[in-house]
C-alpha cells in the first residue's frame, strides 16, 4: 500500500555498478575525487551544479560562521548522550542535530522564508520592500511573535558574525535584494520593538545565500551540516575529557524541586 503522493521512480543524485560510481553525472573516481573540495561537493549534491567562485566562497564562509558556539544545547545534548552510551557516536550526533529547531540553530530557514515573503509581496503590490517589511514587522509585533533573525542572548549590541558576512558580501559585489532587505531591517525592527535588537547570523546567512541562488527550501541544511562538524569535535573531546555527566549533575543541582499547589 502506497501512502501519500509519490513522484517518478527515479533519482538524479547517484548510481553505482561494479566498476564505477556516478554522482550528478560525474564519475566519482576519475572526475570528482581529487578535483573538488567538500564544499563544492555538497553544493553539487544539493543542486546538481558545481558552485561559482562566489557561491563556494560564501558557502564556506557561512559554514565556518555557524559551526561552533561553545557549550550550546545541541553540544550539551550530544555530550550527555555519548556519556550515557560511549559506543553510540552516531546516536550522540543525532541527539545534537535534533535540537536544530525554530528557536536555536534552525532559524536560518525562517529568516529566508521571511525575506522571500516580503520581497514577493513587494513585487506583487508594486511597492518598495521597506514598506512591506515595516507592515509585516508590525504584524509580528502585534501578534507577540519574534522578529526572524533578530536578538541574541550573548552578542550585543551587534552579532559580529552577521556583520562580517554582510560586509564581505557588499565588498565582493554579491549583496542583492535579500541582503539589502536585511540591512534595512536593522533599523526597522528595533524601532518597532522599541528596544535594541541585534541582527543575528541566521538572517545574514539566509540573505546572502538567497542572493547567490542557494535553494531556498534547503537553508536549514546549512546549520545542520555545519553543526555536525562541531558535534564531532565535541564528541572527540568528550571521549578524552568527559564532562557529559558533570553537566548533567550541575543541571540537577541548579534546578529546584517544588511541589505544585492545587
Amino acid at each position: 500500500m502506497i501512502i501519500g503522493k509519490s513522484g517518478d521512480a527515479v533519482t538524479s543524485i547517484s548510481t553505482a555498478d561494479a566498476n564505477s560510481l556516478t554522482v550528478r553525472g560525474h564519475d566519482l573516481c576519475s572526475d570528482l575525487m581529487g578535483r573538488v573540495g567538500f564544499t563544492d561537493y555538497f553544493y553539487l549534491l544539493l543542486t546538481g551544479q558545481e558552485p561559482s567562485d562566489e557561491q563556494r566562497f560564501f558557502l564556506d564562509l557561512v559554514l565556518v560562521a555557524i559551526a561552533e558556539h561553545g557549550l550550546v544545547p545541541t553540544n550539551q545534548a550530544a555530550r550527555m548522550t555519548l556519556a550515557a552510551d560511549p559506543d553510540a557516536i552516531q546516536g550522540a550526533v543525532a541527539a545534537g542535530i535534533l535540537g536544530c529547531g525554530s528557536v536555536i540553530l534552525g532559524t536560518t530557514q525562517s529568516c529566508g522564508d521571511f525575506l522571500k515573503h516580503v520581497l514577493a509581496c513587494a513585487e506583487t503590490e508594486g511597492v518598495a520592500p521597506e514598506i512591506v517589511l515595516r507592515r509585516e514587522a508590525e504584524a509580528l509585533r502585534a501578534a507577540r511573535q519574534p522578529a526572524p533573525g533578530f536578538g541574541h542572548p550573548l552578542h550585543k549590541p551587534v552579532d559580529p558574525r552577521a556583520q562580517r558576512i554582510l560586509e564581505l558580501a557588499e565588498e565582493r559585489g554579491v549583496a542583492g535584494p535579500h541582503s539589502a532587505l536585511a540591512r534595512a531591517s536593522e533599523s526597522v525592527i528595533p524601532e518597532i520593538w522599541g528596544k535594541p535588537l541585534p541582527m543575528n547570523v541566521s538572517m545574514t546567512i539566509a540573505a546572502v545565500l538567497l542572493d547567490l541562488d542557494f535553494p531556498a527550501a534547503m537553508l536549514k541544511a546549512i546549520p545542520i551540516l555545519a553543526r555536525t562538524a562541531s558535534l564531532l569535535a565535541h564528541l572527540a573531546e568528550e571521549q578524552e575529557r568527559p564532562i557529559g555527566f558533570l553537566m548533567a549533575g550541575h543541571a540537577e543541582a541548579a534546578i529546584r524541586y517544588s511541589v505544585e499547589e492545587e
